[in-house]
């Protein structure tokens, strides 16, 4: 079996690579590291989620020098991607002492421009932001040592195919490329004959996602009806432990706020909550301190957590990979576990994408009436009781009970005992910030750029949308800062 040890790594990157809970290299990973060691050109065939940022994370953080700038450049196609692999390249280089820092549109400019400067080894970028910066002079490709496409073909499908060229055209004729793309349509092929050297090919299928031991539901309900859902389910289901997904940062802290405000014992974590607190609210999770645990995909990644016995996935994931990641937090050590997913009736499509990769068809579960809430917590007060009567913390109050049921009819005074113990259905008001929806990509003919605004996964406004297209949006745009 081939470890991560076997690359003959330097101490500070084979340490991260295990303090992230990595031993047996992913096969993407086995192939890729050596070739990219040597420091040869590759192109990698892979789908999202076969570890493909570790695969060329590892190699490129390993030759670069912590005493140097910017050495290091990734393309992405969305600011999600960008942000993701950022942060995985900051625990990788850790020890190092190697920053990546994250460049995309959407933020503020001038913020990016006074992060560059304090000279980040990696930038981690979408395509338009990045000519953003390479017109102002605010990023320079001239010490470039290695370059990396992720998602290449995706890239390609958005119409950034001259933006990539541009990009590889500033950095020097001698470094390292690297692509990783899921398809290999010719355009690529072309985009590799001209930038890269010889480049070695490994390809790797995606393992068939599948999920044992989880029972998978779908909820339709609409953006203003989720919450009052997730607190219906919450009180029906009465989890032991259950994780919540959000697709946001600012998406996970209103929930955990409108739980806590609803009576729920709940806290979460996200990429700008400091390590200390996220390593504090996991703790406490374990120990069974907080029941719901709320987190965005990059926050929960890693985590070693069992006994969670419901997963709720707020948001619909971007990816099925994602889906099968979240999931899995649950259903383990042969535990039965539960899934629900939340969709609006404009991402059913997203969610039959993701059925059919995981092979899996998710139950439609009918959105909880007040009826069925105050049903589940009435069955919750029920087993209360019976716990305590099971576990003999009874025995003090026994005489006073006595007493009165001297004069109590015995079944008035337990339905009494019952309502002041039932929770009832908690109606305060909690508004969250609108999302909008996912859209799923439709097939499509080929890879012509002109067409990439029917890619609506990311919509055509800005709000909440994941894709960078600050390029090429007419043939005519004012000079200026772009949006994205």
């Amino acid at each position: 079996m081939t470890t991560f040890s076997d690359f003959g790594l330097s101490k500070e990157i084979e340490q991260a690579v295990f303090n992230m809970g990595f031993e047996e290299p992913t096969p993407i990973q086995a192939q890729a590291i050596p070739i990219a060691l040597d420091g040869k050109d590759m192109i990698g065939q892979a789908q999202t989620g076969t570890g493909k940022t570790t695969a060329f994370g590892v190699p490129l953080l390993e030759k670069l020098s912590v005493k140097e700038g910017t050495q290091g450049l990734v393309v992405c196609p969305t600011r999600e991607l960008a942000v993701q692999v950022a942060e995985e390249l900051n625990r990788i280089g850790q020890g190092k002492g190697i920053r990546a820092l994250p460049i995309y549109g959407g933020q503020d400019i001038s913020r990016q421009i006074r992060s560059l400067k304090n000279g980040p080894q990696v930038i981690v970028a979408t395509p338009g932001r990045l000519i953003d910066h390479i017109e102002r002079k605010t990023i320079r490709l001239g010490a470039i040592k290695m370059v990396v496409l992720d998602e290449a073909d995706e890239m390609l499908n958005m119409g950034f195919v001259e933006d990539i060229e541009k990009i590889l055209a500033e950095t020097p004729k001698e470094k390292q490329t690297m692509l990783f793309s899921a398809t290999m349509p010719r355009r690529i092929q072309n985009l590799a004959e001209r930038f890269m050297k010889n480049p070695e090919i490994v390809k790797v299928k995606a393992k068939e996602m599948t999920v044992t031991n989880i029972e998978q539901y779908y909820v339709e309900a609409h953006e203003k009806q989720k919450f009052d859902v997730l607190c219906g389910l919450l009180d029906i289901q009465t989890p032991e432990l259950a994780i919540v997904f959000g697709r946001t940062k600012k998406r996970v802290d209103e929930v955990v706020d409108g739980l806590i405000k609803r009576g729920y014992s709940a806290e979460g974590i996200h990429g700008d909550i400091p390590q200390s607190k996220r390593d504090q609210v996991i703790r406490r999770f374990k120990e069974a301190s907080i029941d719901i645990m709320v987190a965005t995909d990059v926050a929960a990644r890693g985590l070693d957590i069992s006994g969670v016995s419901h997963v709720y996935n707020f948001d619909i994931p971007q990816d099925p990979e994602s889906y099968v990641h979240r999931i899995g937090r649950t259903g383990r050590a042969g535990k039965k576990g539960k899934a629900m997913t939340f969709v609006s009736p404009r991402e059913i499509d997203h969610l039959k994408v993701i059925e059919n990769m995981t092979k899996k068809k998710m139950d439609k579960m009918p959105i909880p009436t007040m009826h069925d809430v105050l049903a589940g917590n009435q069955k919750a007060a029920v087993n209360q009781l019976r716990e305590t009567m099971e576990n003999n913390d009874y025995l003090d109050y026994k005489q006073l009970a006595e007493t009165l049921l001297e004069d109590t009819d015995s079944v008035i005074l337990l339905a009494s005992a019952l309502k002041l113990i039932t929770k009832e259905p908690d109606a305060t008001p909690v508004r969250l910030t609108s999302v909008e929806p996912l859209r799923s990509k439709k097939p499509r003919g080929g890879f012509d750029s002109k067409r990439r605004g029917s890619n609506d996964r990311g919509g055509r406004s800005d709000k909440g949308r994941s894709f960078d297209r600050d390029r090429k949006r007419s043939p005519k745009r004012p000079s200026g800062e772009r949006t994205r």
